[in-house]
């Protein structure tokens, strides 16, 4: 066997630091704390170094000074002595290093080799569950992105700031925000009672838009969505689990032209209107606006194509029409509701956090709110939605006749029932049915 192959054989693996964070820290006992930032016991690939550490932990926790006469005496004690190498290995363990200052440095290399290791693991497994032809494709591709999504979160290393890094990067964002000629720092909906409140979405926050059915969700969205990618051209991704992207595009023409939706369904228009109708599809196909369409889309899926928005149109921002339509493929079909929508709750804000751009996710609330006014109490489903929400707010008006065309303005307002960085409230706007679009009530 030649030595690359063997060395294939063998998992990674550095003893030679495991020995030398092991010698630091019984150097100097201050050195744990730096340590067990980044490395647990099954971090080590020796056994025995695994037994020592497990020690230096249970003496840490116990408050407990460590040194190689308290380390034997606790490895004794629990039986584990033989199993850590005896006192000669354990006494030698601070004559691999001459100083424990790198002692940082000897522990990223250990948990360098054990991410590598646990690479091969689920390399290993997904490898052999590929292979296997009664477990569906797609489950074995979403247990092992979820097993490689908490490796890479085990892996964000802890970070302790002092004001001397703290107010600097703060002063700097400040400043960036002063010097800004835009009148809000995050992303405008076009709203701007709303905007005021909220000075635009924030990068990385989860907002919920919260409403009965027929009141408005997907008009709302719409309408802020006509607003951020037709009038402000900034890149915008929208998941439609609900509308064929042929009915948003009709929506969306019927917004910008101002031409009620029933014509434009029944064909009958004007020379004019159809004028206007050419004029509204050109600044609609010069937007940068991206649309899957996608009916009940697997968490799995939405995850891979929000990333490809990111990476390849550069979207600044993701309206998801809505909460309700996204299925987990982590919960079998006995599993109750509420646990897989707290699961895709978490998934979204985690996503918005990776992705660095506000996701904008509409939720229906209960029936019980029918009438009145919604509260937090009232998204459907799961509590896990308003507590992972940065911003939570509900469209409330009257379910107000109109004419036989559908004309006539209606009063509406938004309830900003959460906000985790500013201040809550309501704000007024108008319907307009005949577009199924909402506007600033000022400009009516």
């Amino acid at each position: 066997m030649t030595t690359a192959s063997l060395k294939d054989k063998i998992p990674p693996h550095n003893l030679e630091a495991e020995q030398a964070t092991l010698g630091a820290v019984l150097l100097d006992w201050d050195a744990v704390g730096s340590v067990i930032v980044h490395l647990r016991s099954e971090s080590f690939y020796s056994l025995q170094h695994q037994t020592v550490f497990k020690a230096i932990l249970s003496l840490y926790n116990k408050g407990q000074r460590g040194d190689i006469l308290t380390l034997t005496e606790e490895l004794r004690q629990t039986g584990q002595l033989e199993a850590a190498g005896g006192v000669a290995y354990v006494a030698s363990l601070p004559d691999h290093v001459p100083t424990s200052s790198n002692v940082e440095y000897y522990a990223q290399l250990v948990k360098d080799d054990f991410n590598r290791r646990e690479l091969i693991k689920i390399s290993s497994a997904a490898i052999s569950e590929a292979h296997d032809d009664t477990k569906p494709s797609r489950t074995t591709l979403e247990d092992t992105q979820n097993k490689l999504f908490a490796l890479a979160e085990s892996d964000q290393s802890q970070r302790l700031l002092t004001m001397l890094e703290l107010i600097p990067d703060t002063i700097s964002i400040i400043e960036k925000h002063l010097n800004n000629q835009d009148a809000y720092t995050g992303i405008p909906s076009g709203f701007v009672a709303l905007d005021t409140m909220t000075s635009g979405f924030q990068n990385s926050e989860m907002i919920i838009i919260g409403a009965r059915p027929s009141m408005g969700k997907t008009a709302l969205a719409l309408s802020m969505i006509q607003h951020i990618a037709i009038e402000k051209n900034i890149p915008t991704g929208f998941f439609s689990l609900e509308m064929s992207y042929t009915q948003i595009g009709q929506r969306l023409i019927s917004q910008v032209a101002r031409i009620s939706g029933s014509k434009i369904r029944s064909g009958m228009l004007t020379q004019a209107d159809f004028q206007r109708l050419q004029n509204a599809a050109g600044l609609c196909y010069d937007a940068p606006l991206c649309v899957a369409d996608t009916p009940n889309m697997k968490m799995l899926d939405l995850r891979a194509m929000a990333r490809k928005m990111k990476q390849q149109y550069q979207v600044k921002i993701i309206f998801i029409d809505y909460i309700g339509l996204i299925t987990s493929e982590n919960f079998s079909s006995n599993t109750p509701r509420h646990e897989q929508v707290s699961e895709i709750s978490r998934s979204l804000k985690s996503l918005a956090r990776e992705l660095n751009i506000p996701i904008v996710a509409l939720c229906q609330v209960s029936r019980d709110s029918e009438g009145k006014e919604p509260t937090l109490a009232n998204l459907r489903d799961s509590g896990s939605i308003e507590q992972d929400a940065d911003v939570v707010m509900f469209i409330h008006r009257e379910r107000k006749a109109t004419d036989d065309d559908g004309n006539g303005a209606i009063d509406a307002k938004i309830l900003l029932a959460k906000q985790r960085n500013g201040p809550i409230g309501n704000v007024d706007l108008m319907f307009l049915p005949q577009y199924a679009k909402f506007e600033n009530k000022a400009e009516e």
